[in-house]
């Protein structure tokens, strides 16, 4: 096993996870909150691959204590392999989180245009045969062919040897690069498209998962040049990705939930220091009369989540937020669903309203009734869910080496709260660029992390620093500490 950075609450090994966590003690880890590959070829990366069946999710079980949580993110299209794992691996599936983000960039193939460029040709096997030989005759890694092709940080060269041509600006220096043959000239070549228009593309904005993946350039608009791209304009192979889930899972628990949370500190949730924080005032008093006619004491006390411990009748003591909900909203998608919903009013019914003849009056029913006719408070939709906010400085840069997936921090924060007991030991087999790890040192817990690539080594090291040691941070992240934040972390 290597250590490759330790101090009193961080320990950061390099290895394969599977090596790494066969080496941990049973029992030795409070909650596992990780970012396991998804399994798409992100980007050309070798390490985007699913971990072998189920055997990360049974070592994980293993250091886990008994009634410990993991929580995992997965993709789209492939979570459901993640959560079965899971399972088989003998943890329980308690729920799922969606995160729902605004900036996601969808991955889709132009099917009009695709025709244009090739038309008649159906021989792509072929092409990616040739072209996978040539590069490994070569000595030539994909990131090798990126780098001397494309120059910036794409899954280009990944996409031309498994599902796609490369576009002609890039095929006369891929040719090059590999000694292709003439013989692919004309299948590359494509027909003439009409110019109608020019957008910008390129770096993103830094929120949720989306990859910044060069600078901005500005592209052409061109309008279809064959009958057959004509009767196909508009129709693409893919929506733009706006969800990923969380798998929630529990191992299972030494008796009781009472039993297990007095034995271990492990099996339940952080409800109360997870709530979604509000200024609106969630026991309703202000509505205390309507109609003219005095409310009762279990309405004056809320009903529901604003009812600690069920003391109806009892004095009633506002909550310190909202109850933490499945679905997880950044900022985009937050304002998304507010402009849909509106401002909405609750904790109080329509004063022309018979309270006593009207059916279905529990809040969050499908009831056809207006926003003045709901319980609890003001506001759009989106005060229900947290909003987690990222921004481009959570992106750590070490000598120009960036990881192309970050989750944000303040997500992060909140889900290792979210299952960690105070003072506990957070598990990230698959730490990346340190979201996870950062969020357990800001948080004060405890935080075993493993990575196999070491070209993120760094990141994570920074990440830490910034936290602990904010000079060394500066040292490590160099011409990119400003990029990074380093002096708006409040480290």
């Amino acid at each position: 096993m290597t250590v490759h950075f330790a101090d009193d609450s961080i320990t950061l090994h390099h290895g394969d996870c599977l090596d790494v966590l066969r080496e941990l003690p049973d029992a030795s880890v409070d909650a596992v909150v990780t970012d396991p590959p998804y399994g798409l070829g992100f980007m050309g990366k070798e390490w985007d691959s699913l971990p072998p069946g189920e055997e990360w999710a049974r070592e994980c079980l293993r250091v886990l204590k008994p009634g410990g949580h993991l929580l995992a993110f997965g993709g789209s299209r492939t979570w459901h392999r993640l959560a079965v794992a899971i399972e088989v691996g003998g943890f329980e599936i308690r729920d799922s989180i969606a995160w729902l983000y605004g900036s996601g960039f969808p991955k889709s193939l132009d099917v009009s245009k695709a025709i244009d460029k090739r038309p008649g040709f159906l021989r792509h096997k072929e092409f990616a045969e040739e072209m996978y030989g040539r590069r490994l005759l070569l000595g030539l890694s994909l990131a090798d062919v990126q780098r001397e092709v494309v120059g910036s940080q794409t899954g280009a060269v990944w996409n031309w040897e498994h599902h796609q041509f490369p576009s002609a600006k890039w095929w006369p220096k891929l040719k090059a690069t590999l000694h292709m043959d003439d013989k692919w000239d004309e299948v590359i070549a494509e027909a003439e498209r009409e110019k109608v228009g020019e957008r910008t593309t390129g770096r993103g904005a830094g929120k949720g998962s989306t990859p910044i993946v060069g600078d901005s350039e500005n592209r052409d608009i061109t309008a279809p040049s064959t009958d057959a791209a004509r009767s196909w304009q508009g129709w693409g192979t893919a929506l733009k990705p706006a969800f990923e889930p969380i798998v929630v899972a529990r191992k299972p628990l030494a008796g009781t939930v009472a039993a297990n949370v007095l034995a271990h500190g492990t099996g339940a949730l952080n409800i109360d220091g997870c709530r979604i924080e509000t200024t609106d005032d969630l026991n309703g008093g202000a509505y205390a009369e309507v109609g003219g006619r005095s409310e009762s004491a279990s309405l004056r006390a809320g009903s529901g989540m604003n009812v600690p411990g069920k003391t109806v009748g009892k004095d009633f003591t506002q909550p310190s937020g909202r109850w933490p909900a499945n679905v997880v909203l950044d900022e985009h998608q937050a304002a998304e669903l507010d402009e849909q919903s509106g401002t909405l009013t609750s904790g109080y019914m329509r004063p022309d309203v018979d309270r006593t003849t009207r059916q279905g009056d529990a809040y969050g029913t499908f009831s056809a009734r207006t926003a003045t006719e709901t319980y609890g408070d003001t506001g759009g939709a989106s005060r229900f869910f947290y909003v987690a906010k990222a921004s481009s400085e959570e992106r750590p840069r070490v000598d120009g080496v960036a990881h192309p997936t970050v989750k944000p921090l303040e997500l992060m924060r909140w889900l290792v709260r979210l299952i960690t007991p105070p003072g506990g030991v957070v598990l990230e087999p698959f730490a990346g660029s340190g979201t996870t790890v950062e969020a357990a040192v800001i948080e004060g817990f405890r935080c075993v992390a493993i990575e196999r690539e070491a070209e993120y080594l760094p990141l994570i090291e920074a990440r830490i620093a910034r936290r602990r040691d904010p000079v060394r941070a500066v040292q490590l992240a160099g011409d990119d500490a400003g990029l990074f934040g380093l002096f708006e972390a409040g480290a």
